[in-house]
């Protein structure tokens, strides 16, 4: 595992952190007091936070079996989070066994359960880099290690640019990671917008300044900038939900109104 020994890492339970907010989102038990506090002022503002992580997990698991059928044999997932069977490696290596896969993320509590993301079948492999997402070179230093970058691969940003803001390079982070992709590979994002609710989004994004944290809602349009310059897998840029729900079994979610994220898969040629 490439990184800081699990042993060293401090976890600071002062301040919330995404991950562990998503994971409580999840019903998992890696989280602390200040992370479900946070996740209850969210689930305030709009009561479905829950709906909103369980039908984002389900669009990965449908993506990635989507990208494994498809012939994809290598994924670099970037904000990975806590692991939550089925994983990423667990979904892709269920229809292609020699699937490598690197995930990466920068919340020691992830590295802390680092193990459950290594359990790779004998022909694949699965590795951990402890590393921010908008330090790109390192990322792709370490991921160069167990992924052939001159081979196709499918690079996963879920729920996490939301977190970057266009000051702090978000587009530019996008592009330099799409850059070094060789031809075929695949880009897969998603990503929560406030297209439904504007002024619970501005809420939540004050929410999170308050908190030292960065919350950027975009627009489908915004969003869909992203893709520049790669051919979008049908149905294009679509609500999570909405994005191929044959592949996997359906989210049961409060009320009917749209829950609010998009997400979509491109290639690149």
């Amino acid at each position: 595992m490439t990184g800081q020994d699990p042993q060293a890492i401090e976890i600071d339970t002062s301040k919330p952190h995404p991950a562990r907010m998503y994971d409580w989102f999840l019903g998992g038990k890696d989280n602390y007091p200040v992370d479900e506090q946070m996740a209850r002022q969210l689930l305030a503002l709009d009561a479905r936070g829950r709906d909103m992580a369980r039908v984002n997990r389900a669009f990965m698991h449908r993506a990635t079996w989507w990208l494994a059928e498809n012939g994809i044999r290598q994924f670099l997932d970037i904000g990975t989070g806590i692991p939550t069977e089925p994983n990423l490696h667990q979904i892709a290596q269920r229809t292609a066994p020699d699937a490598r896969i690197v995930y990466c993320d920068n919340d020691p509590i992830v590295l802390a359960h680092a193990a459950a993301l290594l359990r790779s079948t004998p022909q694949g492999a699965t590795e951990y880099i402890q590393a921010d997402a908008r330090k790109p070179e390192i990322i792709l230093e370490q991921a160069g290690r167990v992924l052939d970058f001159d081979k196709p691969i499918a690079l996963s940003l879920l729920a996490l640019l939301h977190f970057v803001d266009d000051e702090d390079g978000a587009a530019e982070l996008v592009d330099r990671l799409v850059e070094r992709l060789a031809s075929g590979s695949y880009l897969v994002l998603s990503h929560t917008t406030g297209d439904f609710d504007p002024e619970s989004a501005a809420k939540a994004s004050a929410l999170y300044k308050a908190r030292g944290m960065t919350l950027r809602l975009r627009s489908h349009a915004e969003f869909t900038t992203f893709f520049d310059g790669l051919e979008l897998v049908e149905p294009g840029v679509s609500l999570s939900a909405d994005w191929h729900p044959e592949l996997g079994e359906p989210v049961d979610v409060a009320g009917d109104e749209p829950i609010p994220g998009y997400a979509g898969v491109a290639r690149k040629a």
